[in-house]
């Protein structure tokens, strides 16, 4: 698994729920411009229409060797994803009002997939106990560093 880009921001924003593999419709330009790591997925979201995933604020750029037929960078691209999948995403998304976020982009083979996931918007006292954690275990990792280093 070469993994190609990923969402920091997502698990800081957001409770992960469940998590997805999800594979996506693109151009020949874009899968080179991927393969070059030029691929972006910090904002991106997934959105069903007429129940069709796509994904949403997926940035991949133009292709430096592409000619007049090059790719819109920011355009809508199509997940694909089992039915009963689409089914459980769409109704988790309306009727408990998750959110569906892309979390990291990567190659299985030759071919590229995304890690989608339901996800519940933190809250702000949330977003700080999560700092408050983080800042916890990176505190007690020195002090035991520091024990290893002196004995």
């Amino acid at each position: 698994m070469n993994i190609v880009c990923t969402n920091k921001k997502a698990s800081f924003e957001y409770t992960i729920l469940e998590r997805f593999e999800a594979g996506i419709k693109l151009t020949g330009t874009e899968i080179k411009s991927v393969r070059r790591g030029k691929c972006q997925i910090t904002d991106a979201y997934v959105i069903i229409r007429n129940g069709i995933p796509y994904v949403v604020n997926m940035h991949i750029a133009k292709y430096e060797e592409g000619n007049l037929f090059n790719h819109f960078e920011d355009r809508s691209r199509e997940l694909l994803l089992h039915q009963r999948e689409i089914t459980r995403l769409s109704s988790k998304m309306q009727l408990e009002g998750l959110s569906v976020v892309a979390l990291k982009a990567y190659f299985v083979g030759s071919l590229l997939k995304l890690e989608i996931a339901l996800a519940r918007g933190k809250k702000l006292v949330d977003k700080r106990n999560s700092i408050k954690e983080r800042e916890n275990k990176r505190n007690i990792e020195k002090v035991i560093k520091e024990r290893y280093r002196n004995s």
